[in-house]
């Protein structure tokens, strides 16, 4: 383990760097590093403080780069150490993309190394440093969106590695397979796109206005993105978040301007669309987003895709060729991704792979979370766009002492759009004060 300590304001943060298993089945083949970054604050350096492991949403996603106590994390540091883990794959844990990806070599090799980066391989990793992070002893892990679901795997395979377990906007189907989790999610996202055009009524004719010009044109953004009508709509992912919606609106409303060569998009409607559609920064995302629900002998074989057809409403051509509003769509990959995002385009065979794949092994434990004895307790958001509400608290009833919360006051993204209060509530509830 190699460490550099520095200060931001109010904060001593130290950096931490690990070498674990590719494979953690055999130990002694290949290592890769994970990088993570401690949080304590400034005062309490040298106090014995309980540990904090911060699983960040995704799949994808580096942890948090925060700058001083932003957020929820001020709130943790009154009275805990934090560790923010770049979970394998992200951020500065060897990162995964288009660029290292071909240093394992072809698309079979790279879809076999990948299958190691699911919930299961992040918590042995969890495991693998633990005792040399805190000398053995157990932490509580805050684990938010698929940080949750990592959580609720580590709960089923290493209990004793937890003093506590708190899940934000994250308890998975503990059976379901990703046709179910997307039968449940174009509904919710549907609420979603009608609550917005509700809001923003105006929205409906620029959409479609919007979606006519792409349907014609079809246009390669500035930073080389392939803007289809069917990329258009994905801009639905934004519904999901605190004030998702007025930033959807914001940018539908300035998508043309008028050049000498006729009505165009935009410079910064490309800019902005294009920045909200890319994977180059999260491509395990796309990669393996469907692979975090594989549990049995069936392939994924894109869920969100094949599910898709069995909700007409969201077809575009359809809807053009009416006159009703068109549907967004959100938290669902497409094959049709891999062709439109550069950032995508040169792992399209790895992720075909990857969603053919029938070997995948089961994540939760149902009979040892039925069992759990670690104080456990969730955030559920009502109507959450990403997490079904009905599979959450399913699952919630199937971990023995788990407490939830459910409050429809944030959207997924709650532990930021509501910290510290968030956080604190549940830490209450922990104690039991609440």
């Amino acid at each position: 383990m190699t460490t550099a300590t520095y200060r931001q304001p109010g904060v001593v943060l130290t950096d931490r760097r690990f070498s674990v298993p590719l494979d953690h089945d055999h130990p002694e083949g290949e290592r890769i590093e994970l990088f993570a970054r401690e949080a304590v604050a400034i005062g309490k350096e040298h106090a014995n403080l309980p540990w904090l492991l911060y699983l960040q949403g995704g799949p994808g996603f580096g942890a948090n780069r925060f700058s001083g106590k932003q957020a929820w994390l001020g709130r943790a540091l009154q009275d805990h150490r934090v560790l923010l883990l770049d979970q394998r794959g992200t951020g500065s844990s060897t990162p995964a993309n288009r660029q290292t990806l071909p240093l394992r070599g072809g698309p079979r090799e790279q879809a076999d190394y990948l299958a190691h980066f699911r919930a299961d391989s992040i918590v042995r990793d969890c495991e693998a440093i633990r005792g040399e992070v805190t000398g053995g002893a157990p932490w509580t892990v805050l684990g938010q969106s698929f940080g949750g679901f990592c959580t609720t795997h580590y709960l089923s395979t290493a209990p004793e590695g937890l003093t506590a377990a708190v899940v934000t906007g994250g308890l998975p189907t503990l059976d379901g397979h990703a046709d179910d989790v997307y039968r449940a999610a174009y509904p919710r996202i549907e609420r979603k796109v009608a609550a917005h055009y509700a809001r923003y009524p105006q929205d409906v004719e620029r959409a479609r206005r919007i979606a006519e010009y792409l349907a014609e044109h079809e246009p390669v953004l500035n930073g080389g993105y392939r803007l289809t009508v069917e990329a258009f709509q994905s801009l639905g992912i934004l519904l999901g978040g605190t004030g998702g919606s007025d930033r959807l609106h914001y940018l539908l409303e300035d998508a043309f301007v008028r050049t000498p060569a006729g009505i165009e998009l935009s410079d910064a409607f490309q800019e902005d669309v294009q920045a909200t559609l890319s994977y180059a920064g999260h491509p395990l995302y796309a990669l393996v987003h469907e692979a975090i629900y594989g549990q049995d002998a069936r392939p994924t074989n894109w869920s969100a895709e094949r599910v898709r057809g069995e909700f007409p409403q969201f077809d575009a051509a359809k809807t053009l060729a009416g006159d009703g509003p068109l549907l967004f769509t959100g938290e669902s990959v497409h094959p049709w991704m891999f062709d439109c995002d550069p950032a995508l385009r040169p792992v399209r065979e790895t992720a075909e792979l990857l969603a053919a794949r029938t070997d995948w092994a089961p994540l939760y434990d149902p009979a040892r979370l039925a069992a759990n004895e670690v104080p456990a307790v969730a955030a559920v958001y009502h109507d959450d766009m990403y997490v079904d509400t009905a599979h959450a608290l399913r699952t919630a009833r199937a971990v023995k002492g788990l407490r939830t919360w459910v409050t429809d006051e944030f959207e997924h993204d709650g532990l930021r759009a509501g910290a510290p209060r968030v956080l604190d509530r549940l830490l209450a509830m922990l104690r039991g004060d609440v």
